[in-house]
């Protein structure tokens, strides 16, 4: 319940009206037991995940971004590009609005 409360805080999404021609996307509950070192249980999580193989383009979304990358990711791409002699170079972009 504590996550659900800081979802809803944070504005993390807005409840729209379906358009008459459109079908909802479906959707499923994933749970998760996390666990403590010594196998006793920590929390429960759970998350919300949409059918995306059944949005249309155009209808259901229209632009996708993902912002995240993973710290590992990095690390393999710093790795491959110093064992390989790569010059990397960072640019800087804007998020379309």
């Amino acid at each position: 319940m504590k996550e659900f409360d800081a979802l809803v805080s944070k504005g993390t999404w807005k409840l729209v009206a379906l358009p008459s021609d459109r079908v909802p996307i479906g959707c499923n509950w994933l749970f998760k037991v996390k666990r403590n070192p010594d196998g006793s249980i920590s929390r429960y999580k759970a998350r919300l995940v949409a059918k995306g193989f059944s949005q249309q383009a155009g209808f259901d979304y229209s632009e996708t971004f993902n912002p995240v990358v993973k710290p590992v990711t990095v690390c393999v791409l710093l790795s491959v590009a110093l064992n390989n002699g790569w010059v990397l170079r960072q640019s800087m972009w804007t998020m379309p609005s």
